[in-house]
C-alpha cells in the first residue's frame, strides 16, 4: 500500500433498492462508512459497486481507490491513494451525517 493513502472502513449493504453513500456503522475496524448498492453479493459484484460508488462520493477516480481487505465480508477496508488534505473531512461528514 503507498504511503500517501487514506483507509476506509465501509460496511456494505448490498441488494438495496436504492444506492446511497452515507451513515455510520461502529464494526470491526471501527466507525464505517456505510454504502449501499444494488449489486448482489455475487462474484464480488457489491464489492466493486462500493468500490466505484465511494470512490464517487470522495470524487476521486475510480482506479484511486482499491480493496484492502474484506472481500468476502460486508465489512471492508479500501484505501485511497493520494487523498487530498480534505478528503477526510469529505468522509467525516459522509460517515457522521453532520452534511444537513
Amino acid at each position: 500500500m503507498p504511503e500517501n493513502a487514506l483507509t476506509v472502513a465501509v460496511r456494505v449493504k448490498p441488494g438495496a433498492s436504492r444506492a446511497r453513500v452515507g451513515g455510520r456503522f461502529d464494526g470491526p475496524h471501527g466507525p464505517a462508512l456505510v454504502i449501499a448498492v444494488n449489486a448482489p453479493a455475487v462474484d464480488g459484484r457489491a464489492t466493486e459497486a462500493a468500490r466505484r460508488a465511494l470512490a464517487g462520493a470522495l470524487g476521486v477516480r475510480p482506479a484511486a481507490v482499491s480493496l484492502r481487505t474484506g472481500a468476502g465480508s460486508r465489512d471492508k477496508l479500501f484505501s485511497v491513494e493520494h487523498p487530498d488534505p480534505e478528503l477526510a473531512d469529505v468522509l467525516r461528514r459522509l460517515r457522521d451525517g453532520s452534511a444537513g
